[in-house]
């Protein structure tokens, strides 16, 4: 009699773990007596002339312990990451109000947007690319070859202001007039909400929608005054 086809088994499997303790208890309690009954049946209705070797019997009650301290083992895991996350969030939380600075597409309201570029070394032309929120390019301006701050006031070369929105910005550097480089330039969004991801993990909401994770920010300030 095959040990492996029993319902006990399958008590790893992700359908018949619990989503408790005292559930997973229960459920192992129920199974190691079917197990017992199985046992009982097993050496009841063996062949006397082939009668099973006791190796086999304490071959079969190893396995289910192993199945057993598993299923206890993946319960503990689940709680403890449970716990870790929540703990997380409720950290970050106190983050609620600040800015962060990231990559990420951030809110335009009408005040100017603070740009820190990162152009490569080599360039000798700078320019800052702005894209609205469907990623179509809105601006080109040209900057001075520097890491220094410079402002996005959001004013287009007619003067008219853009829109409120969110926006994200590139800095694209020149070399010889090919472009060596283009990636995102970092800027400060204010952080309304933080969230629980599915997997335990948890995500900070920038005022205007956009979603980065906590590792992702490079800064944090009070807002300006």
């Amino acid at each position: 009699m095959d040990i492996n086809s029993s319902p006990i088994a399958n008590a790893s499997a992700p359908g018949a773990t619990a989503s408790s303790t005292p559930q997973t208890q229960q459920v192992l309690s129920s199974d190691f007596e079917t197990f017992l009954k199985m046992l009982t049946a097993q050496a009841r209705f063996q062949d006397p002339l082939e009668p099973i070797d006791s190796s086999q019997y304490a071959a079969q009650l190893a396995q289910f312990s192993m199945v057993e301290q598993q299923v206890l083992s993946n319960d503990l895991l689940t709680s403890l990451a449970s716990q870790i996350g929540s703990g997380n969030m409720a950290e970050l939380a106190s983050w609620i109000g600040m800015e962060a600075r990231t990559t990420a597409p951030v809110l335009f309201d009408g005040s100017p947007i603070v740009i820190h570029p990162n152009p490569a070394a080599a360039s000798d032309e700078v320019y800052l690319v702005v894209r609205d929120s469907t990623g179509e390019e809105v601006q080109r301006l040209q900057l001075p070859v520097s890491a220094e701050p410079v402002e996005w006031a959001g004013v287009s070369s007619d003067g008219s202001a853009f829109p409120v929105g969110t926006y994200s910005f590139d800095i694209e550097s020149h070399a010889n007039g090919d472009v060596i480089l283009s990636e995102p330039t970092e800027t400060y969004g204010r952080i309304v909400e933080t969230r629980r991801q599915d997997d335990g993990g948890t995500v900070l909401i920038l005022e205007g929608g956009s979603a980065i994770l906590a590792s992702d920010v490079d800064g944090l300030r009070e807002p300006p005054v």
